[in-house]
């Protein structure tokens, strides 16, 4: 589960910054886009770099999704008979709802490749024209909404990622942790992460990127 949510923390971050282009315009974020499919040329051809990068990121995920299944079938195995009642005094609501987010962001991601790089979901879909792509979709509030909703789950997810981390290697130390140790900074880097998702959207329904 580590391994592979490193490997998935590293896409979300990049996809992020590459995404920030959108605010530079469409030529530089076309380009961005295109420069993505010819990247390794001409050592690879067109687009097999980025398939390899994508296998790699189907099998995190599936690994990351079995991990986490066996992780809950320990946990159960572990306490078979429930509590009774349940004070949520060392724990936090990231760690409580963090497998039904895992089920969000799957099924939101199935739902953003549709959207974005199939245009099965999007009826303003222009094949590479990622651009008006991203303007299109986002300029249907419903689709924003849903998008603000799944990145700010995503943002708790990789807080309690994150925060679980740095338990492992002894930077949440009470009572400075939350906001000096390793919880604060993985608020601090899971707010940044969301907030720079969320940005785009909320710019598009507001007009600055047309």
């Amino acid at each position: 589960m580590a391994v592979t949510g490193l490997i998935l923390f590293l896409f979300v971050v990049g996809h992020m910054l590459g995404n920030l282009k959108l605010f530079q315009g469409p030529e530089h974020f076309n380009a961005y886009a295109e420069g993505l499919r010819v990247v390794g040329a001409p050592f690879f051809g067109r687009g097999q770099l980025l398939w390899g990068v994508r296998i790699i990121l189907l099998v995190s995920v599936f690994a990351h999704i079995w991990a986490a299944i066996e992780v809950t079938r320990a946990s159960w195995r572990a306490r078979p008979v429930g509590y009774r009642r349940l004070e949520p005094v060392e724990t936090t609501y990231a760690a409580r709802t963090m497998r039904w987010g895992g089920v969000i962001i799957f099924l939101y991601v199935i739902y953003h490749l549709l959207d974005l790089t199939f245009g099965r979901a999007n009826p303003s879909f222009v094949p590479g024209d990622v651009y008006h792509n991203v303007i299109a979709s986002f300029s249907r509030w419903p689709v924003s909404a849903i998008y603000i909703v799944a990145m700010v789950v995503v943002g708790l997810h990789i807080y309690h990622g994150l925060w679980s981390a740095f338990q492992t290697l002894g930077w949440n130390r009470p009572p400075t942790f939350r906001w000096r140790g390793g919880g604060g900074a993985a608020a601090v880097v899971a707010a940044v992460i969301a907030g720079g998702y969320i940005s785009i959207p909320v710019a598009v329904l507001a007009g600055l990127i047309r």
